[in-house]
């Protein structure tokens, strides 16, 4: 399938069913794919009709229009730095007829641009982000272009992306983040200044390995203690996947992160 006008002629791409078909995205055939990270990340991501959410490096919007199609009436940015990816956005959003605005921006702008952006301060109610989480002086980064600015990240990437969600979010609104389990330290001092009340769900790829994932929910200005919740099995004590893992992934229900 080719991708369209928005895009090189020679890219092609796929037209992908997420959370049990509700979900269809277009998305490159090659470079960075979304997939259970981004399904998870909006399984965990709480929202009520009438907030305003905003997915920081959305791609090409798999996490916030999962959320927007579980939560009905939410108003929804969609903030992507690749052009070809923001178009396949728009794309997706036009195709699954939910009301999301598409900005390209980078999310390591300053304030006044966020701002001309429509991101002013204090203006959201929840941001979610799958940010770049690989150091890229650890990791070498993938010869595919899109694909290793989607996974390695430069210095301190993570700390500035959670200082541009402190900045857009309200007093108390909640940041949800998915991010490499062992990068914890990483996202605990990023979240040291001006958030709270953080609960962290380890995600385990097989039962008895070490954790591949985090989900950390952190609320801007919160003050209860931390929590860490029992870890998600993406597969059981025998590699066949996990039920209710499954059954998240294909729409049917949310992670504790949600809810509380």
């Amino acid at each position: 399938m080719n991708c369209g006008t928005m895009t090189d002629a020679n890219l092609e791409c796929t037209e992908d069913a997420f959370l049990g078909g509700r979900l269809r995205l277009r998305q490159l055939k090659t470079g960075h794919r979304a997939g259970h990270d981004a399904m998870l990340l909006a399984a965990a991501t709480s929202a009520r009709p009438g907030d305003r959410v905003v997915d920081f490096g959305a791609g090409v919007g798999a996490a916030g229009l999962a959320v927007a199609r579980r939560v009905d009436g939410i108003g929804l940015a969609l903030v992507e730095i690749d052009e070809v990816l923001a178009g396949l956005a728009r794309s997706n959003v036009r195709a699954n007829a939910i009301d999301a605005d598409v900005i390209v921006l980078d999310v390591e702008a300053g304030a006044e641009t966020f701002a001309a952006a429509g991101l002013a301060p204090d203006s959201a109610d929840a941001v979610l982000m799958n940010p770049p989480f690989n150091d890229g002086v650890r990791h070498r980064a993938s010869p595919d272009v899109a694909r290793a600015h989607a996974h390695v990240s430069g210095e301190d990437a993570l700390t500035r992306w959670i200082h541009a969600a402190r900045r857009i979010l309200k007093s108390g609104g909640v940041l949800t983040l998915i991010w490499r389990a062992d990068g914890i330290t990483e996202v605990l001092a990023a979240l040291d200044r001006g958030f709270g009340s953080l609960a962290i769900q380890p995600v385990h790829g097989e039962a008895g390995a070490p954790a591949i994932r985090i989900l950390v929910r952190a609320v801007k200005g919160g003050r209860a203690p931390t929590q860490i919740l029992p870890a998600l099995m993406l597969n059981d004590e025998s590699g066949l996947p996990n039920k209710r893992v499954s059954a998240i992934l294909a729409g049917d229900g949310v992670l504790p992160l949600a809810t509380l």
